[in-house]
């Protein structure tokens, strides 16, 4: 029986976690979830992102790195809530884009990213959930972390349009896109089920699949 790796991708309160949860629990696979709260720097971060932005990146890449090596040691298939590729391609960018990271420090930092990344092997599937500003504003405030009520729908559109753009242009493995505002699969068991269903799909190759 193969063994998959599929990954949960997508912006600040999009759900990743909770269909990181679901998919496993549907699937029988085993769920790795992101580290949110042991990150020592993301209270700062939000406070002050200039001064630590470069602190707290580095300690999700590093993380994220292990764990995705960790992923592929597994005997079983698994579920990643959010990729290593993320951490560079979107916040590290945009926050180098946004003058909140200094050219030195994004330059170390995409150097390490680079050179560990090319020694990984990808997963079979990324699952980008995709979002509109208004509801990723409802779900971050319904969670209610007092670190991310700082969190401006600006901050979450420029993550937006680099989330478009590192999608549309991902070759490393198949991308399965999720229009998450029209699918409610935290309430909705058959919403939950199509995903389930699309991602088979993907896995079992299907060039195109979409959601109706």
């Amino acid at each position: 029986m193969k063994k998959w790796f599929i990954a949960i991708a997508g912006n600040i309160g999009v759900g990743k976690s909770t269909l990181t949860e679901l998919l496993s629990g549907k699937l029988g696979w085993e769920p790795f979830f992101e580290a949110v709260e042991d990150n020592p720097y993301l209270a700062d971060f939000y406070r002050d992102m200039r001064r630590w932005s470069f602190h707290s990146q580095i300690f999700f890449l590093s993380r994220r790195l292990r764990h995705h090596y960790q992923l592929l040691q597994r005997p079983n298939s698994v579920v990643q809530d959010r990729t290593v590729y993320e951490d560079a391609e979107i916040f590290a960018r945009n926050l180098y884009q946004q003058g909140l990271m200094s050219e030195r420090d994004y330059r170390s930092y995409r150097e390490l990213y680079e050179v560990l990344s090319l020694l990984l092997p990808p997963p079979d599937l990324v699952v980008y959930l995709r979002a509109s500003v208004p509801t990723l504003l409802q779900r971050i405030a319904h969670r209610g972390r007092p670190f991310e009520r700082e969190i401006t729908p600006e901050y979450l559109e420029q993550l937006n349009v680099l989330y478009e753009e590192w999608a549309a242009h991902f070759k490393l493995c198949p991308v399965l896109t999720v229009p998450s505002d029209d699918l409610d699969f935290v309430s909705n068991s058959h919403h939950l089920d199509l995903i389930v269903e699309k991602v088979l799909e993907r896995l079992m190759g299907r060039e195109e699949v979409v959601f109706r």
